[in-house]
């Protein structure tokens, strides 16, 4: 099965703390490059990732917000954070910290955008699932997807503001260097 027939099968696949996964994107986000463990993690050959969306690992848990706040921080040329689960073409998933920067030209125009993504903890994956689960909550309430965003936008606006976080302060707070610090 792949992209658009893949079914989350439940299994939940890991990779090592000394492991980064890296894709680059092109400014549509069309896949540029994938390293060796973005490969074996999303069960894809590299013939059928490059060229191709990087939403095609887009797994059906993620809140259509959390993109739109990526996609609108990078077209801000800001660099973002974010815990993501993602979709493997064998239907299992696996969580990531990702962090997504704009790529550069010599003249400063962004050509395209760089991830990287590393093992998150485990008490952030659970928090960041139970806020994920309230913010699809909010978009399964809405059929078209715009409302859908607008609800849940307008939810991870206010619980964050009930945190008294910004989305960066969030994110790094479930980290244990955010703990730390």
């Amino acid at each position: 099965m792949r992209a658009g027939q893949v079914t989350p099968s439940g299994v939940e696949r890991m990779f090592g703390t000394d492991e980064l996964i890296v894709s680059k994107t092109d400014t549509k986000g069309v896949i540029t490059y994938a390293n060796d463990v973005f490969l074996r993690l999303s069960a894809f050959p590299e013939d059928e990732v490059i060229g191709r969306p990087h939403n095609l690992i887009r797994h059906p848990d993620m809140p259509r917000c959390v993109f739109k706040l990526l996609w609108d921080t990078l077209k801000d040329r800001q660099e973002i954070f974010a815990y993501i689960v993602n979709l493997a073409g064998d239907g299992a998933h696996y969580w990531v910290l990702a962090h997504v920067t704009p790529s550069f030209d010599a003249s400063g125009q962004v050509v395209g955008y760089h991830s990287n993504r590393r093992l998150p903890d485990r008490d952030a994956v659970a928090a960041t699932t139970a806020l994920y689960a309230d913010l699809r909550a909010a978009e399964r309430q809405h059929s078209r997807p715009a409302d859908a965003i607008e609800a849940s936008t307008a939810l991870l606006n206010q619980k964050l503001a009930d945190r008294g976080q910004t989305f960066d302060q969030f994110i790094w707070s479930l980290t244990s260097e955010g703990a730390a610090a």
